[in-house]
């Protein structure tokens, strides 16, 4: 049994979740202690706890201490890996998209194809857009072969959430591809979408865009933010709440995808949110990396299950790379090493 302390690196959610997914792909079973020690409230939230049932419904294993505030859990998982249809309720805003990155792995490697169903928070602070995931995380993981696929049904946002996204995966016919990122290139386009729900008199989807859009025309001039209508295509069902998102990406001519996004917030404006995501997206730009600070540690445990080896640039190094990078060295033996922003990754060539 593996022996994790939630304390170490960033001591945050990342740990948990991870942790608990690569051990589920193994089959090894984990003792983690000190849950998301560094937050304010440390322990398990709704979405962690959430997480980590679907997994071991999904593995059929063994689990002790899965509970709300829960500072130690054991795991055993179990050898096979289901698929089908799945329906995840949060129960909170809490981050649908962070339950489907933590089930994702696993829905590569099941016995069949999977659609998982997830309501709760859909745009939010401190979780991965849905936006992101589909226009760039997805994008660069299908080049590794991954068969994945990701819509809004209905948007969702703090406090209440009841989003609903729908996570679609073919589980894979052969080991995963490894990626090399190493030129950025030159800028080609950059893409957006500026998404608000119930606030349609305010015009807050067009301001985000427009500001976001006088931000960025300094910088590059070949850019196209589509924002929703009262029909919009972006998802199938309207909102209960008020609510806004602003995502936007560049794509470059050797296949680099950076993106920037951000939620809407009580306070916060929609001018703000255009300027911060442009300026966000402009410093990521200005550096020599090949991804954004998100997709810099999102990668990680894909690249290390993949066959071979990957390579990348970073614009920083953050404790999330350096959690991340700790736990597929740990868990899956994976080998890696960051030196001058540049991330390599020895997969383990992974296949069932």
């Amino acid at each position: 049994m593996i022996e994790i302390d939630g304390s170490l690196y960033s001591g945050l959610g990342t740990i948990i979740r991870d942790a608990v997914s690569l051990a589920s792909l193994v089959s090894q079973g984990i003792h983690v202690i000190n849950i998301r020690a560094k937050r304010k409230k440390p322990g398990l939230r709704h979405q962690h706890l959430k997480g980590i049932l679907a997994c071991n419904q999904i593995c059929q294993g063994e689990l002790e201490g899965a509970s709300l505030s829960s500072k130690e859990i054991t795991f055993r998982p179990g050898r096979e890996i289901k698929g089908g249809k799945f329906r995840w309720d949060i129960g909170t805003a809490g981050s649908t998209t962070m339950l489907a990155s933590m089930i994702l792995p696993l829905a590569l490697f099941a016995q069949k194809s999977s659609i998982h169903e997830i309501i709760g928070g859909i745009f939010q602070d401190f979780a991965p857009s849905v936006f992101h995931l589909k226009n760039v995380l997805f994008p660069i993981l299908r080049r590794m072969g991954l068969d994945i696929n990701i819509e809004i049904i209905q948007p969702g946002y703090v406090p209440k959430g009841n989003g609903i996204i729908k996570l679609m995966v073919n589980p894979q016919s052969e080991k995963l591809k490894t990626i090399s990122l190493l030129k950025k290139g030159k800028l080609k386009e950059i893409k957006g979408i500026a998404l608000s729900s119930l606030l349609e008199e305010r015009k807050v989807s067009k301001r985000m865009a427009e500001k976001c859009y006088e931000e960025l025309q300094g910088y590059y001039s070949e850019i196209e933010i589509a924002y929703d209508s009262k029909n919009s295509s972006f998802y199938k069902k309207v909102s209960i709440q008020p609510g806004a998102s602003l995502a936007i990406w560049a794509k470059t001519d050797t296949g680099c995808l950076i993106g920037s996004d951000m939620a809407g917030k009580l306070g916060r404006s929609a001018e703000f949110i255009g300027k911060q995501v442009a300026r966000n997206l402009i410093e990521n730009l200005q550096t020599n990396a090949t991804v954004d600070r998100y997709l810099a540690d999102q990668l990680v445990p894909f690249c290390a299950l993949a066959d071979g080896t990957s390579e990348y640039l970073i614009p920083k190094i953050t404790e999330h790379i350096k959690t991340r990078l700790w736990l597929v060295e740990k868990i899956l033996g994976a080998k890696t090493s960051i030196k001058d922003n540049k991330v390599r990754i020895e997969g383990i060539g992974f296949f069932v």
